[in-house]
């Protein structure tokens, strides 16, 4: 992009409006979590099945995600915005028909396919012109919203489904459609850029992307054979594409690559997390969707109040100290599920609200540490693996969840949920770990974008 506007705090009301169409997507995703079981007994689908309807989401999210925010180089953000909110509202309508699994399947692939454009595209905004000074709090501030989401999603989806139908939770994601006549009052003007797409290399990154996702629901070695071919073709193609889809540079960055591995590790807990909990409280505690929702709705609105307060700490304290805040806040809540969630559903509560808190925690401080270390014409493209890795970890997080539970016979009791919860402790550790050598190893960079140019 050539002759944009400048870093400016005015831009900061544009984040505003970002964080609501954030919300909408995150609740799209959070509702149809509560609603899985009734989806499971609808169509008699097994947990593994089911998590399709999670996780293909996240597949196609993290395929598009990256797609968007790579096209963001050359195109305005809000033509592409307005094509993906388009793309989204339309496969709400769609959804809102599904009478099978598949159709409901296939409704949520194209949902994703314009959701994608959303949270990357508002990470690159905020990344490209808000001030170094304030971008942790723009960044804390979309992280706030996705907390928000995380909250409303269970209460609203678990109302709509028990009073109405699941099929009504598409009515509330049609919402997203009205702020286009506001992003074209606030978003800058940008210009094009005459550029090739690398069109192989993007088709290679979602090749790669789904056939590992398979593989990890099926281990079928034919799967993990064809993604391990994919990403060596995908690696031969970005080192020899003139504008490679994926810039070397970013792939051979170790700082990067460590940020990029804890980001991943806290989306699989999270949404392995949010598969586990309302298929626990329903056949340990029977309780009912809009139980659940309520459950899960304090941890959420703690963690969407906390994230003001973490942008503050951001920008006073740096990324780091809160990045070693959220881990411990993640290990924590790990540590809770697996020790006290068989005792009362107050326990699960309770540790929500550490996995809420300490996950928007990494994800603000975590996409702010990689605009800092980043040079600006690599920061699209940065924040735009890195949304593609978490939306992989999503994905990974539900159907690793749904498979160690399914080595159990239903009905599930509480033990049943230990070793789910017991590798989630696991991964935390190793991220830890992750975290404490990149601390020390950052202190000898010099960051690229301590002050504004």
């Amino acid at each position: 992009m050539n002759e944009n506007p400048l870093p400016s705090n005015k831009h900061f009301r544009t984040v505003l409006i970002l964080s609501a169409s954030i919300l909408i997507v995150v609740m799209n995703t959070t509702m149809f979590n509560i609603a899985l079981p009734n989806i499971l007994r609808d169509f008699s689908l097994q947990p593994s099945e089911g998590a399709w309807i999670v996780s293909g989401y996240s597949i196609v999210l993290a395929i598009f995600t990256i797609t968007f925010t790579r096209l963001s180089d050359y195109l305005p953000i809000r033509k592409l915005l307005t094509i993906g909110i388009l793309i989204f509202g339309l496969s709400s309508i769609l959804g809102f028909f599904a009478d099978s699994y598949l159709w409901l399947l296939i409704a949520r692939l194209f949902q994703a396919s314009g959701a994608a454009a959303i949270p990357g595209l508002s990470m690159v905004f905020a990344g490209r012109y808000i001030p170094m000074s304030r971008r942790g709090s723009a960044y804390a501030l979309i992280a706030s919203a996705t907390s928000l989401g995380f909250g409303l999603g269970p209460v609203a989806g678990g109302f709509i489904t028990d009073y109405l139908n699941w099929n009504f939770l598409f009515i509330v994601t049609i919402l997203v459609v009205f702020v286009i006549p506001v992003l074209y009052k606030y978003m800058p003007l940008e210009t094009s850029t005459k550029t090739s797409f690398d069109v192989l290399g993007a088709l290679l990154s979602g090749i790669s992307a789904t056939l590992f996702l398979i593989y990890i629901s099926t281990f079928n070695s034919l799967y993990l054979l064809g993604g391990l071919l994919s990403a060596a073709l995908l690696w031969w193609r970005i080192n020899r594409a003139s504008t490679p889809f994926i810039q070397p540079a970013l792939v051979m960055n170790r700082h990067y690559r460590r940020i990029v591995f804890m980001s991943y590790i806290g989306f699989t807990l999270h949404f392995a997390v949010l598969f586990l909990m309302p298929i626990m409280l329903e056949q340990v505690y029977d309780r009912g969707a809009a139980a659940i929702g309520l459950i899960i709705f304090p941890g959420a609105m703690l963690s969407a109040v906390a994230a003001i307060y973490v942008g503050r700490l951001i920008d006073a304290y740096g990324n780091i100290k809160v990045l070693f805040l959220a881990h411990g806040l993640l290990l924590i809540s790990a540590l809770v599920f697996f020790l006290l969630a068989r005792m009362s559903p107050y326990m699960i509560m309770l540790a929500y609200m550490f996995t809420s808190f300490g996950f928007s925690s990494l994800s603000s401080s975590s996409t702010n540490e990689v605009s800092r270390i980043l040079p600006s014409e690599q920061i699209g493209a940065g924040i735009g693996l890195k949304q593609q890795v978490h939306f992989i970890g999503s994905a990974t997080g539900s159907v690793l969840a749904g498979i160690l539970l399914e080595l159990n016979r239903q009905p599930y009791t509480a033990q049943d949920f230990s070793l789910p919860f017991g590798i989630l402790i696991v991964l935390m550790l190793a991220s830890n770990v992750v975290l404490m050598v990149y601390s020390v190893r950052i202190k000898k960079f010099t960051p690229v974008q301590e002050i504004d140019i």
